[in-house]
């Protein structure tokens, strides 16, 4: 299992993003459902919005990500980086076990 952070630049102006934002929460709910994503949200300056995730490739979240509605309507831009979780909280274990 692979472990990413996700960076989301907003490319667009708040108001914008602010439209679709229930859309996106509706399409990163379907990535909790899926096991796929740990957390998420806003910087405090509502710039960007910080995803950690996990999948078998880059490949897959990247696939997974094309159908977020930020995207679908060119409001962001995405950046993944991966990385490994060496150290981390107990329980947590499972899910960084991909169980």
């Amino acid at each position: 299992m692979k472990h990413f952070l996700i960076l989301i630049k907003y490319i667009a102006p708040l108001e914008k993003i602010d439209l679709i934002l229930s859309e996106h929460r509706n399409f990163l709910q379907s990535g909790y459902d899926k096991n796929i994503l740990l957390l998420s949200g806003p910087n405090i300056s509502r710039t960007s919005g910080i995803i950690l995730a996990r999948s078998n490739s880059l490949e897959e979240i990247k696939k997974f990500f094309a159908f977020d509605p930020y995207l679908l309507n060119n409001l962001a831009l995405y950046e993944f980086i991966e990385f490994v979780p060496v150290k981390h909280q107990g329980f947590l274990k499972e899910w960084i076990d991909g169980k």
